[in-house]
């Protein structure tokens, strides 16, 4: 069945500086997800290097308040703004309604004070280095001053979860620089519907002065080539697939540096305590589904593998359960999930008949597939696709474990201490108790780094 096809494009303002730009003159995207931009004005999504950033000497705590009030903001909607992006959402985001409406809802609580200032001590050290001159003293007893000096940033958001958004205003203003959003295609709405409520929350303020959100198609050289230069920004923060970070590597030189969320994998090591009775069973299939469908498996931290200790018997009746709960409704997941793609669905039609090595159950529909096998299959779960691999103990998954596996669940959790080493070893950042990957903790280290440290630019000034 054909998608209908939009009676008009779906309008994506800009926001420039903290102010509202509505415009259609430029057209994207396929006849059934058609939107209509503003025309860009380069001039205008740059700040001069003659000024500092217009929030570069706002107090870190007139920023925070300003932070929490806009969370606030985003929870109530009193205009209606977070609504009405909500609607445009359906109509050009992939997630589904339900799934969006829940993101969008908690949206605001991204904003709690207490995770703020948690974000700035855990990884700045806290907000005196960023407000002004931390005085060091060298081992040779001179004395230094060191600043986390407010950046100049674009940033290639990534558009599987309206968090992403959420999550990259909030380290912007943190960081006190200017930020240029490039938006995402799959979601053009958050970051701007963010950005208004700030500018609602203090009209004019240097904060909100300190962000701009623009689309324009990933890779268009004409407009990228003009504005990833070192005389307008520091960085590149990039999220995404391989061919974006690929397009935003080709622009970095001398004095212009990518900082990359690069893409990455999930995976679930079980052991065979699941076994033990039938609570505990049902325990870690409910945790297990929860890992496998954040965002209808379409962010990083969802798990496609899991590798599963015990006898076939038992793992395929994991397996049996698995898919069952594959298809719930929950906080992060819908019930109906993504189309699978044709290939995958060759893929998981051709295995049925290659028995024993192989065992499938659920058809690949979104409604939550499992395939169980020896060792892992050599195509990407997607759409709610889950492979199961039997492991005589959970140690002989390690060899699957790389530098582009994210967050691994661990179950039961006293498992974990044995493993994390291991596990970081072969390129793991994240270790996390099975069922409790989400929500990601801000502050702590995301993709193997401290996301502000790498925001800011350190800063020395030395000597008497």
């Amino acid at each position: 069945m054909n998608a209908p096809v939009l009676k008009s494009p779906t309008p994506a303002p800009h926001v420039i500086k903290g102010e509202i730009i509505h415009g259609t003159e430029l057209e994207y995207g396929p006849a059934h997800k058609r939107f209509a931009t503003p025309a860009l004005d380069f001039d205008a999504l740059v700040w001069s290097r003659a000024e500092p950033p217009p929030a570069a000497d706002t107090p870190l705590a007139e920023i925070i308040d300003i932070l929490v009030e806009t969370g606030d903001r985003l929870t109530r909607d009193p205009d209606g703004s977070l609504a009405e992006a909500l609607e445009h959402s359906v109509a050009t985001n992939p997630l589904p309604r339900d799934l969006l409406e829940r993101s969008y809802a908690n949206l605001g609580r991204m904003f709690d004070r207490a995770t703020l200032e948690y974000q700035v001590e855990l990884e700045l050290g806290g907000a005196d280095v960023v407000d002004g001159w931390r005085e060091v003293t060298t081992p040779s007893g001179a004395t230094a001053r060191i600043r986390a000096f407010p950046p100049r940033l674009i940033h290639i958001i990534a558009g599987n979860a309206p968090g992403v958004a959420g999550g990259s205003v909030i380290r912007g203003a943190l960081t006190k620089g200017v930020h240029l959003f490039k938006l995402p295609s799959n979601d053009l709405f958050t970051a701007t519907a963010i950005m208004r409520a700030l500018s609602a929350t203090a009209p004019g303020h240097p904060l909100a002065r300190s962000f701009s959100a623009a689309y324009w198609r990933g890779g268009d050289d004409a407009v990228e080539s003009a504005l990833f230069r070192p005389q307008f920004f520091d960085k590149i923060i990039a999220w995404g697939g391989e061919s974006t970070i690929r397009s935003a590597i080709k622009h970095i030189g001398p004095g212009f540096e990518l900082v990359s969320f690069d893409p990455k994998s999930s995976i679930s090591m079980l052991g065979r305590e699941i076994f033990e009775n039938e609570e505990t069973l049902a325990d870690a299939v409910e945790r297990a589904a929860s890992d496998a469908t954040v965002m209808n498996q379409q962010a990083c931290a969802s798990s496609r593998f899991q590798f599963v200790e015990g006898e076939i018997e038992q793992i395929d009746r994991y397996c049996e359960l698995l898919q069952k709960a594959l298809g719930k409704e929950r906080p992060t997941a819908s019930k109906q999930g993504p189309k699978v793609d044709d290939d995958i669905r060759e893929e998981i039609n051709g295995l049925r008949g290659l028995d024993p090595f192989y065992a499938v159950w659920g058809e690949p529909d979104g409604n939550g597939t499992v395939i169980r096998s020896e060792d892992p299959v050599d195509f990407h779960p997607d759409g709610k696709v889950v492979n199961v691999v039997a492991v005589e103990k959970l140690e002989d998954a390690l060899s699957n474990v790389t530098v582009a596996t994210q967050s691994v669940g661990v179950y039961p959790s006293a498992r974990k201490t044995g493993l994390r080493d291991a596990l970081a070893a072969h390129g793991a950042q994240r270790v996390a108790t099975l069922g409790e990957v989400v929500p990601v903790q801000m502050g702590l280290p995301h993709d193997g780094f401290n996301p502000l440290q790498r925001f800011v630019r350190w800063v020395t000034e030395e000597g008497s």
